[in-house]
């Protein structure tokens, strides 16, 4: 992995942060990236359990760190404890963007919180911290307050909390470079263990070519 060509400053105790910058390529790879969605999701129902999944150590460890930030992952769950959720009832990965589904499928294998975020929507440095009072953005979801959620800001303000996403970051269909971030725990999962798994599903399915990477 490379040194991140900016600064990246944790306030959190507990987390580590895996930066990749991803080029998508051109090509029709859809049935390639239907394929990996099927395959990703049916892993999941092999290796998680619902009623057993808030015992598993990650996603056990991402409570904890939810809960230190100021925030109840029962009521708000972490990302990624909510799609393992939706695949263990049955649901599948939906087909959405390239990189969004490579995305999802990062953080199923991962069972972390991951994002993509567009870089000309970015403006380094960067600072995960707690939300503070008053906080909010316009997620994926609608309003959403950020008060003592895990938060990623940068120079702009508000960009990603490993909950629910910021419009504001989005990728879209002109996004020539976007950077894929993946929260981690940082005793359970290792960024060397992410690169390894995004590396493997880009295998896969090569939706992007990976510019950098780089961790703290």
């Amino acid at each position: 992995m490379d040194t991140l060509p900016f600064e990246v400053r944790l306030d959190l105790p507990g987390w580590a942060l895996y930066w990749a910058l991803l080029e998508p390529t051109e090509g029709d790879l859809s049935a390639d990236l239907a394929a990996l969605r099927r395959r990703v999701a049916q892993e999941a129902r092999a290796a998680h359990a619902l009623g057993e999944l808030s015992a598993h150590p990650t996603v056990a460890a991402l409570r904890t760190l939810f809960r230190a930030a100021g925030t109840d992952p029962t009521r708000y769950r972490p990302s990624s404890e909510a799609l393992l959720r939706r695949l263990l009832k049955g649901d599948e990965l939906p087909g959405i963007h390239p990189l969004v589904d490579l995305n999802n499928c990062l953080s199923a294998r991962l069972a972390v919180p991951c994002c993509v975020m567009a870089e000309e929507t970015l403006e380094p440095p960067f600072h995960l911290r707690a939300g503070r009072e008053g906080e909010a953005y316009d997620s994926l979801k609608g309003p959403f307050g950020l008060e003592g959620r895990p938060l990623l800001v940068d120079a702009r303000g508000a960009c990603d909390t490993p909950i629910t996403g910021s419009r504001r970051v989005m990728i879209g269909p002109d996004s020539r470079r976007v950077w894929l971030v993946a929260y981690l725990p940082r005793a359970v999962v290792t960024p060397e263990a992410a690169e390894l798994e995004l590396g493997a599903l880009l295998e896969a399915a090569p939706v992007a070519l990976q510019v950098a990477s780089g961790a703290v």
